[in-house]
């Protein structure tokens, strides 16, 4: 064999089993580079829910001063709500990207009109327990009528399939769920923060009687502004649908790292939660790939580090 070797060395030739080993190498890291993409997929793909979900709560809470428990809880029956029109209704995804998200708005109005109205200007605690309460309740009921197993929800035949592109194989559906959660949280952005509807709502929220001086409506305001917030969750849930099964527990399994990734950003900080839902979601994923055991923990190690650094978060600001 040492012959061979040498007669193959001399000829300019590399020896049949150095090549052998070298695909094999190539091979497994190709193998490496696949897996450590798709858990950036899938970290992008979280992210994007992280970031409609802390959306949302920054929202409410930078509006309205009301911690909301209840979103998860809300975030689930957006997700019920894209079921139901599709098996009882006949109405398919596209429709219920908009259908969904009014109707638990309203529904969360109502929550508003008749709950969380009368807990103005009263401690953040009060807020956080009624809203606890009222998450208990509604994923009670669901859990009650549909027990705990996940219910199949179909992709549209528009985004089935994937692509490929050459590093990675990149289905579609979750190409979609990345672009347009990225679309809808810059322009629930630059509504808060651009036009003159947002102003609007942040001087109904910092001096109302001021704001009532000048005709408006304030009560109507802030209860928009929550179901403002509660369709944005709503909206997540139609797009979690086809991905992780509509579930009664959905929400609870996403709510508290939802709040991680708020504190981190900035309690009441829009760009703050869009930023951090996003990067958290990455950092989620890379730690799966490089150090799977702390994949559960990261997000919470990050929480008390930026609490021990700035307590107001990385874009809040100090109260």
């Amino acid at each position: 064999m040492r012959d061979a070797e040498e007669i193959a060395g001399s000829a300019g030739l590399a020896p049949a089993g150095i090549t052998w080993r070298d695909n094999e190498i190539e091979r497994e890291r190709s193998i490496d580079m696949q897996a450590l993409y798709a858990q950036l997929l899938v970290g992008l793909i979280n992210g994007s829910f992280y970031a409609l979900l802390s959306l949302g709560l920054a929202v409410i809470f930078g509006m309205l001063n009301i911690i909301n428990f209840a979103h998860g809880a809300l975030y689930m029956m957006g997700a019920f709500c894209a079921y139901f029109l599709l098996n009882v209704a006949g109405i398919g995804y596209w429709p219920a990207l908009i259908v969904a998200p009014i109707v638990v708005g309203i529904f969360g109005m109502i929550l508003e009109r008749t709950m969380l109205q009368w807990l103005s200007g009263l401690d953040h605690l009060y807020g956080l327990l009624l809203t606890f309460g009222m998450a208990l309740i509604i994923q009670g009921v669901f859990q009650n009528y549909f027990g705990s197993s996940g219910l199949p929800y179909a992709i549209p035949d528009e985004l089935k399939g994937g692509m490929n592109l050459g590093f990675m194989f990149l289905p579609i559906y979750r190409g979609w769920v990345v672009i347009f959660s990225l679309i809808v949280c810059l322009l629930t952005w630059y509504l808060i923060e651009r036009t003159r509807l947002g102003a609007n709502l942040r001087a109904a929220t910092e001096n109302p009687t001021l704001v009532r001086a000048f005709g408006i409506n304030v009560p109507r305001m802030i209860t928009l502004t929550y179901g403002l917030g509660v369709g944005l969750a709503a909206l997540a849930g139609v797009l979690s649908a086809p991905i992780n099964q509509v579930r009664p527990l959905m929400g609870a399994d996403l709510i508290i790292v939802v709040f991680a990734v708020v504190v981190i950003g900035g309690m009441g900080s829009i760009m703050g939660s869009i930023i951090t839902g996003f990067a958290l979601g990455v950092i989620e994923g890379l730690t799966k790939y490089f150090y799977p055991e702390a994949s559960n923990t990261v997000v919470f190690v990050l929480m008390v580090l930026v609490l021990l650094v700035k307590p107001s978060g990385l874009t809040g600001r100090a109260a």
